[in-house]
């Protein structure tokens, strides 16, 4: 029987999750961590102002973070880029003294000094390559990007994630947060295929659909009836923000997307309208809920939470660079324990616990 909003109970959702209160933050800014700038030539603080929205993945026992930091310097008050810390129990970590993925002098540093590579995503293929949706940001635009590495220290761009889409329509557009549909192997998230094609959750507002036939070279999914009428195809939300609701200013798609017995699961974050959306959390609060995706039809979302499992109620996520801020990015099943990752009000990182 296919499953509907109306035959599905709450026990779709993953959790509950309980915040490691007695570790977090988990991680925090660091301002003896020191790098020479590529772009610049000069020696900076690279990790100085804050951390926060990581990917999570399990390598070789360890979870390894792929974490956003920012300095203090730069037209737009600090340069985003992506370092990495590993912990052998999910909750105590150990940094890498320089980042790992940052602005230089190549093919992409237009797209990406100086607001720099925020906000990552990660997932594997069948043969153990790393695939990381990030965002690059030059301080003016975000566009959706990928790299791919062998070992999570050495990274390969390969530029946004639209660029080649449907005679570049898409690939100047504003484009952030690719959450890659996967299955799950023990503690391995494989990028997997439905119906011939990986797919991918993205966007901002609301989330859209994407398509790849190699996790590289992505297709925005289309539709030519959008509100009855259109001249051409258009993007096809897929998910959308909700009036009154904690949900109701913005969604973005949170960890890689995880196919389940009963559908495809994705977390994603959440913003709460300060005028309409719901008075029982904070105004302007982010907040993560869930949603089932079909797992013939990507497209088509068939159970979505009415609560948030995840809320900003601790002094770290309450305040700091952004206030009332719980912003999940990093997933992953490790010694039989689900651990997630979030970044707390865009300045230091915590993890919530569910026993598997």
């Amino acid at each position: 029987m296919k499953m509907t909003k109306e035959t599905l109970s709450s026990s779709w959702q993953l959790g509950p999750f309980l915040k490691a209160d007695a570790v977090n933050p988990c991680l925090e800014p660091d301002t003896t961590s020191r790098f020479v700038c590529p772009m610049t030539g000069g020696d900076v603080q690279w990790e100085e102002k804050d951390v926060f929205n990581p990917a999570a993945v399990v390598r070789h026992g360890s979870v390894h973070l792929l974490y956003r930091a920012e300095d203090t310097v730069g037209r737009h008050a600090g340069t985003s880029r992506i370092g990495l810390a590993s912990s052998v129990d999910g909750r105590h970590f150990a940094k890498r003294p320089e980042p790992v993925l940052f602005p230089a002098p190549d093919a992409f540093q237009h797209l990406e000094w100086e607001g720099g590579c925020e906000d990552p995503r990660i997932v594997q293929d069948e043969a153990g390559t790393y695939y990381l949706t990030y965002t690059a940001y030059d301080g003016h635009k975000a566009r959706l990007c990928v790299a791919s590495s062998p070992d999570l220290l050495s990274w390969t761009k390969h530029g946004t994630a639209f660029g080649n889409a449907v005679n570049g329509k898409y690939s100047d557009i504003w484009c952030k947060s690719g959450s890659i549909v996967t299955r799950r192997e023990g503690e391995r998230f494989i990028g997997a295929k439905v119906n011939g094609k990986y797919w991918m959750y993205w966007g901002e507002s609301h989330i859209y659909a994407a398509t790849s036939d190699d996790l590289i070279r992505w297709e925005p999914v289309e539709t030519n009836d959008f509100r009855g009428y259109t001249a051409e195809p258009v993007l096809a939300p897929v998910l959308r923000r909700r009036q009154h609701r904690f949900d109701s200013t913005l969604i973005e798609p949170g960890p890689q997307a995880v196919i389940t017995e009963n559908g495809i699961l994705l977390i994603y974050n959440s913003r709460n309208d300060e005028k309409h959306g719901d008075p029982a959390y904070a105004p302007g609060a982010y907040c993560a809920g869930q949603a089932l995706f079909d797992l013939v039809d990507p497209a088509v979302v068939i159970a979505r939470s009415s609560e948030p499992f995840l809320v900003p109620d601790k002094d770290y996520e309450i305040s700091g660079q952004v206030n009332h801020v719980c912003f999940v990015e990093g997933l992953v099943y490790h010694q039989d324990e689900w651990l997630l990752y979030y970044g707390t009000a865009d300045s230091k990182i915590a993890v919530a616990v569910c026993k598997g």
